[in-house]
């Protein structure tokens, strides 16, 4: 506290209680910022309520740290005297605060500090291996048996696309998905893996948070009396990730306050006499049942999803998973459930899962990169687009076809580029990502395969003989680039494809040259 009174011999001598009086002309002031720490979860007492503590920063501590960010705070504890009446009703009792001598960033699941270092050249060498896409995939929650497109998205979901700002317009460039499934799939656990994964992250469930908790409240400063915006979880988990469990038994109200942030990326506020605007500049991971609790069989995919078309359009991808008896799968799940609980740990693989920190600190790296899309591609996306328009059409698909569904492709093709640390995006990386698509699509169409199946080689055939020009009777000659690349979009492997030509060439139905160019058929 600074001194009111003269210490002066004079002064004191006298006793005439000399006054000191602040010359703000001759000060020096400060930075100086107020903290609210809150007790990590794993540390709260058993029934006990996490507890909070004010903190004082000043000088070089100041804007060391943001809000959701996991830190370490070093001190002195002490009170905070009052004074007047105040100290006369309180007595002994005074309020405490901690003085921050140094702060420091840690790690959400480690005691120790964050390490936000450059990966050095021994760790590059040990990711980028021949299949690294499949190797980072697979280190994304090793413990849970398969769902290996599932975790490639998550992947695709970390690393994020790239934000476009054309004449003040915004284009979003995180991606949103939603894990929507039977119970027992393990969807809890991946949501729970991601945000110990990601570097800030928050993680909520439907019931427990209501629009106004994941959004911002309006509150009372209990020091000035003013009213303030308290942050939500949205807000909180900015340029992160909100992953949201029991997405389905949220209430609706609630759940439109969603709908701005998935889109416009901003939470737009009017309470109290305050207008503003806040960033969510956020990813959201959802978990989600059926209507039913699981999936029935009898009802359409409308009548078991029953959420919003508003709400599901924003989603880049929807994965329906079902638990469907079949007992070499039911097999392999089972042996390799009880090798983790018997073990603690996840299976041999064939190849070692990354480390989480390397991880954290690879994907961080990735963020850096700002893919562009070559112009030569622009064409070839446009052409899938109008493709993938016309057969939605075709098939009545549940999930209608929109210019979100393109803006979600070019998301997750700059995003597969920026995983591979590029600067350009490849025709390779629109190809996984229309595959993921697809296969997200063909979760949701799992009722149409069940009362229909095809084998892969009827699928590639399918796809070859969509290629022929309709009503030719000439010779009936095609590329097998052409062929390849409309495989690719629609899931299928180059293997696949060249079985299945193998196969029909054996049958006389058509011929490949020996330069393996052109397909003629017979």
């Amino acid at each position: 506290m600074p001194r009111v009174m003269c210490e002066s011999q004079e002064c004191v001598g006298n006793k005439s209680n000399g006054k000191l009086y602040l010359q703000t002309r001759g000060s020096k002031f400060v930075k100086f910022q107020e903290l609210k720490v809150q007790e990590h979860s794993d540390q709260v007492p058993v029934g006990n309520i996490p507890r909070s503590m004010t903190v004082l920063c000043k000088g070089q501590n100041t804007r060391l740290c943001q809000p959701g960010d996991h830190v370490s705070i070093m001190g002195i504890f002490l009170p905070l005297p009052k004074q007047g009446f105040k100290a006369m009703a309180s007595g002994l009792l005074s309020d405490t605060f901690l003085d921050c001598q140094r702060i420091v960033k840690m790690n959400k699941t480690q005691d120790d500090e964050f390490d936000g270092g450059a990966i050095t050249e021994k760790e590059m060498e040990l990711i980028n291996e021949d299949d690294f896409y499949e190797k980072l995939a697979t280190s994304i929650a090793p413990e849970i048996f398969g769902m290996d497109d599932v975790k490639k998205a998550l992947l695709l979901l970390l690393v994020g696309g790239v934000d476009r700002s054309p004449n003040g317009m915004k284009i979003r460039g995180n991606i949103n998905i939603c894990l929507m499934g039977d119970p027992g799939i393990a969807k809890s656990q991946l949501l729970s893996y991601i945000d110990r994964l990601a570097a800030r992250s928050q993680y909520t469930t439907g019931r427990g948070s209501s629009g106004v908790g994941l959004t911002a409240a309006v509150m009372k400063d209990p020091v000035t009396g003013e009213m303030i915006l308290e942050g939500g979880a949205l807000v909180l988990a900015d340029e992160g990730i909100c992953c949201i469990d029991e997405f389905d038994k949220m209430n609706d109200s609630d759940r439109t306050s969603i709908h701005e942030v998935m889109e416009q990326q901003t939470i737009s506020i009017a309470k109290a006499g305050i207008l503003t605007t806040l960033n969510a500049r956020v990813s959201i991971l959802a978990a989600a049942n059926p209507a039913y609790g699981r999936y029935n069989v009898k009802k359409s995919v409308e009548q078991n999803i029953q959420l919003p078309a508003a709400l599901l359009s924003r989603f880049d991808l929807l994965w329906l998973l079902r638990d469907m008896p079949d007992r070499v799968h039911d097999l392999r799940l089972a042996q390799h459930i009880t090798y983790v609980h018997q073990h603690n740990n996840h299976p041999p693989k064939q190849f070692q899962p990354l480390d989480m920190k390397l991880m954290r600190r690879y994907i961080a790296a990735c963020k850096t990169k700002q893919p562009l899309i070559p112009e030569e591609l622009n064409e070839y996306i446009s052409g899938a687009y109008v493709e993938m328009r016309k057969e939605a059409r075709n098939n009545n698909e549940m999930l209608f076809t929109s210019p979100r569904t393109l803006l979600g492709i070019v998301r997750l093709a700059t995003a597969l580029a920026r995983l591979r640390m590029a600067d350009v995006v490849e025709k390779d990386d629109i190809n996984e990502a229309m595959r993921l698509m697809e296969m997200s699509k063909d979760s949701l169409n799992a009722e149409e395969r069940q009362k229909k199946p095809q084998s892969v080689t009827d699928q590639v055939y399918a796809v070859i003989r969509s290629l022929l020009p309709p009503g030719s009777h000439q010779t009936k000659v095609i590329k097998m680039a052409d062929i390849e690349e409309l495989a690719a979009s629609k899931g299928l492997r180059p293997q696949q494809v060249h079985d299945c030509i193998d196969t029909y060439e054996r049958l006389n139905v058509w011929q490949l040259d020996t330069a393996k160019t052109k397909l003629t058929f017979v």
